[in-house]
C-alpha cells in the first residue's frame, strides 16, 4: 500500500512521547504536499501539549496545503487540554488524511473522521491498523477495562532463582540489566512490591537517572505490617507511596509521614481491586517487580500484560531458594502461559527476554 512507508515513520515518531504523554495515546504524523513529498512531521510530546497532527502541520507550514495527512490516530474533535485538531487540519488546506485506526476515547469515537468528510477532506482508516493499536495497547486497555497495563518483572538464575536459601538477591543480574529496569520504572505511572521485598531488600523503587514519569511506589502487606524504618518511608515526600492493606490501622505512621493508605478486602480479588484502584487513578502503566508472592498472584488472576525477565548465567540452588513467581499456577504444563511476540537479546552477561501474553499479543 503505498501509505505504509509514511505510516510506519509516523509509528517510529509516536514511539518518541512514550512515558511522557500518558494517559494520552501516543500520535504521529507526517505531511506531504500536493505532490506527495515529504514537508513535515511531528509527535505527541508530553501530557497537555500540542497534539502530533498540530507540529506536523507547523512544519509543512504552506506545502501542508492541497497535502496529505498521514497519522497513526483519528484527529480529535474536541476541546481538551488543546484544540481540536480537525480545526488546524482544515486551516491547513489538507486534502487527504491517512489515519491507522479510529480513535475510541467517547469524545472523539469517528467523530474527528466524519468532520473531516463533512469538510470535503478524503479520509482513509486502516493503515497499520495492527501495528498501531499495538502501539497503544496500555492506552486501549484502560479506555476499554478501566485497568492499567501490567508489567511483570524479575531477574533469576539459570536456575530460576530470585534469591538464596538465605533470602540473599542482591545481586543477580548485572548492571547493564539493571539499567532497563531503571528505564522502565521512569516510564511507569506505579512500581508494585509485596511486604516481603520491602522487609528483604529495602528498595527506593525510583529511576535512576530519573525518567519521563515518577512513578508512584506500591506496597501490597495484607498485614499492614511494614518496617518502622525503610527507604520508601523516609522518602516519601520525594515520590508517592501507596499502601493496599487489610489492616490500615497499623499503618497510622506511614499516613503520618506522608504515605497514602488504601483498604483493600483479602483474600479474594485483591489484585483485581487494586488495578481497579489504579486505573480510577488514570495510571496507564505499572510494573510489577515482586516478589514472588505478589507475582503469583498477578499471574492467577491473568492480569499481566507483558513480561521483562532477566536470566543470569549463574546457578544458585537450593531447595528453599526462591523461585519468581509463587501463588497457586497452573496444574498441567499445556496450561502454562505461554508468551508470544517475544524476543531475547544479551545484556552484558545477562539475557533479557521481553514478551506478551497471548491476548494481549493479539489484540494489542
Amino acid at each position: 500500500m503505498e501509505w505504509e512507508g509514511w505510516m510506519r515513520q509516523a509509528l517510529a515518531l509516536a514511539e518518541r512521547g512514550r512515558g511522557s504523554v500518558e494517559p494520552n495515546p501516543l500520535v504521529g504524523a507526517v505531511v506531504l504536499d500536493a505532490a506527495g513529498q515529504f514537508a513535515g512531521e511531528g509527535w505527541h510530546q508530553r501530557f497537555g501539549g500540542p497534539h502530533a497532527e498540530v507540529f506536523a502541520l507547523a512544519a509543512a507550514g504552506e506545502r501542508a496545503r492541497g497535502g496529505t495527512l498521514i497519522v497513526t490516530l483519528e484527529p480529535c474533535c474536541h476541546h481538551g487540554k488543546t484544540p481540536p485538531c480537525t480545526t488546524a487540519i482544515r486551516n491547513a488546506g489538507i486534502s487527504r488524511v491517512v489515519a491507522a485506526m479510529s480513535d475510541p476515547f467517547p469524545k472523539v469515537a469517528g467523530g474527528g473522521l466524519a468532520q473531516l468528510r463533512a469538510a470535503g477532506i478524503a479520509v482513509d482508516v486502516g493503515v497499520c491498523e495492527a501495528e498501531a493499536r499495538q502501539l497503544n495497547a496500555p492506552y486501549l486497555k484502560l479506555l476499554h477495562t478501566g485497568r492499567p497495563w501490567v508489567h511483570a518483572k524479575w531477574a533469576m538464575s539459570l536456575d530460576g532463582k530470585i534469591a538464596t536459601r538465605t533470602g540473599h538477591s542482591q545481586w543477580i543480574s548485572g548492571p547493564a540489566a539493571r539499567q532497563i529496569v531503571h528505564e522502565l520504572r521512569g516510564r511507569m505511572d506505579a512500581i508494585l512490591v509485596g511486604r516481603g521485598t520491602v522487609v528483604a531488600d529495602d528498595p527506593l523503587l525510583t529511576a535512576r537517572p530519573p525518567g519521563p514519569r515518577v512513578a508512584a511506589r506500591v506496597v501490597v502487606s495484607a498485614s499492614g505490617q511494614l518496617p518502622d524504618q525503610c527507604r520508601l518511608r523516609q522518602t516519601v515526600r520525594e515520590a508517592p507511596v501507596i499502601i493496599y492493606t487489610a489492616q490500615p490501622h497499623r499503618l497510622a505512621g506511614w499516613a503520618a509521614d506522608g504515605a497514602e493508605i488504601v483498604a483493600i478486602q483479602q483474600p479474594d480479588g485483591f489484585v483485581d481491586a487494586i488495578l481497579a484502584d489504579l486505573g480510577q487513578r488514570r495510571f496507564t502503566n505499572v510494573l510489577v517487580e515482586g516478589g514472588a508472592g505478589l507475582l503469583g498472584a498477578v499471574c492467577d488472576a491473568a492480569a499481566a500484560d507483558e513480561f521483562h525477565v532477566f536470566i543470569a548465567p549463574k546457578v544458585i540452588g537450593g531447595q528453599a531458594a526462591l523461585s519468581p513467581v509463587a501463588g497457586t499456577g497452573c496444574a498441567t504444563v499445556a496450561d502454562a502461559l505461554a508468551l508470544e511476540r517475544w524476543h531475547v537479546q544479551p545484556v552484558g552477561p545477562d539475557l533479557y527476554l521481553h514478551g506478551f501474553t497471548p491476548r494481549c499479543a493479539a489484540s494489542a
